[in-house]
């Protein structure tokens, strides 16, 4: 499963990334000063259905409409998820450590794309051809 070590090797591997760090060590990750990931605090209206407990490790990663967000909510492995704070808002979340690297790393490049201003992106996209 992927880590937060990936999470950090993957964002800034995205072209023109920067980080900032929350005053309790959560990162975000921004593209031309929006942001398109970031970790998430433990807050009550994400909480594990098995322990009761709030989550941890969950990401949020901006989607580029709330029909991407729709259907990226349908994935019938349960993996991905909202809460009625992100009602109306183009944002999916999904707990880290049920992810792998591979999977975490095209999330990343779909937020990334999201954000980043249309001639970045296409000058990334087309370098990924």
């Amino acid at each position: 499963m992927a880590t937060m070590a990936d999470l950090d090797a993957l964002a800034m591997a995205m072209p023109q990334t920067t980080k900032e760090v929350s005053e309790d060590g959560r990162p975000s990750y921004l593209v031309h000063g929006k942001m398109y990931c970031f970790h998430r605090s433990r807050r009550p209206d994400a909480v594990d259905p098995a322990s009761g407990e709030r989550m941890a490790d969950v990401l949020m990663f901006r989607v580029a409409d709330l029909d991407v967000k729709e259907l990226i909510l349908s994935d019938d492995r349960g993996v991905y998820f909202t809460t009625p704070h992100f009602n109306g808002y183009p944002a999916v979340l999904v707990r880290l450590d049920e992810i792998e690297p591979a999977e975490l790393e095209e999330l990343l490049a779909d937020a990334w794309l999201a954000r980043a201003p249309k001639r970045l992106a296409r000058q990334f996209l087309d370098a990924r051809s």
